[in-house]
């Protein structure tokens, strides 16, 4: 069943007094329970594209599509998980968890049982009551990506989460974040850069072409999990993504 469809995005930016197309008209579906790595060259457009699907950007032509009907606003039903978490400091880890459902009128008893299962999901039930800033990076993006599953969105939009991480945090990461997939069944879409995070997360690989911006080729990923990202058997897969994105790459330089 499709969750999410993309229809012919299109959206321009102004660059030095003139309409700069980067995206190009971007067709993508999305099935329910899909994860979706979306791929290409820097300043493609795909963190935009990302930013178009959760509402806090609109396209200049184009729709999207969630469970049939036309989307141009935000809603809880799709929630965007930002390269930096964009967490509270002020707040501890429980309470900035619990952000959204405090917002929502989530009774406080209510907010404790929801956000306790999450905690445990990303290995922080330890780190409840620190604050934010006495955290790694690796871990404020664990508190980010449970403050977005405790909304339990239809639709999880990461862009870049795992950049700013060192390999071995990030490597630790990609094996939860399947663990978490298959537990939650949730709709994913994931921006990277990288090909080997791309091949060990996605169920599909969407490659984007250099600007103005389309999809130039989706790559389905059949591999049983839980992929590691020094799995040999994901060479080739490796491989074909990345003789897809090397001649767009060349293009944009």
């Amino acid at each position: 069943m499709t969750k999410l469809e993309t229809k012919g995005i299109v959206k321009f930016f102004k660059h030095d007094s003139h309409n700069l197309m980067a995206l190009g008209g971007v067709d993508l579906e999305v099935e329910d329970g899909d994860f979706v790595c979306l791929v290409g060259p820097s300043g493609c457009g795909k963190s935009t594209f990302l930013r178009i699907i959760a509402g806090l950007e609109k396209p200049d032509e184009g729709e999207v599509i969630f469970d049939g009907k036309p989307v141009t606003t935000t809603g809880p039903e799709r929630i965007m998980v930002f390269q930096e978490g964009a967490l509270f400091p002020w707040l501890k880890v429980q309470d900035n968890v619990e952000f959204g459902l405090k917002m929502a009128g989530i009774p406080k008893e209510k907010r404790s049982q929801i956000s306790k299962r999450y905690l445990d999901m990303m290995q922080l039930t330890k780190f409840a009551d620190s604050f934010t800033f006495q955290l790694s990076t690796g871990m404020k993006q664990r508190v980010a990506i449970a403050r977005a599953l405790v909304m339990d969105p239809d639709v999880l939009l990461m862009d870049e989460p795992f950049a700013a991480l060192d390999a071995q945090t990030r490597d630790l990461l990609l094996v939860e974040m399947q663990l978490i997939w298959e537990k939650t069944k949730k709709t994913i879409l994931f921006v990277t850069h990288n090909v080997a995070e791309a091949a060990v997360l996605g169920t599909k690989v969407a490659v984007f072409s250099n600007r103005p911006s389309k999809i130039k080729k989706q790559i389905p990923v059949n591999f049983k999990r839980p992929r590691l990202a020094e799995d040999e058997n994901l060479t080739g897969l490796q491989q074909e993504i990345l003789a897809e994105l090397r001649p767009e790459v060349k293009k944009s330089q």
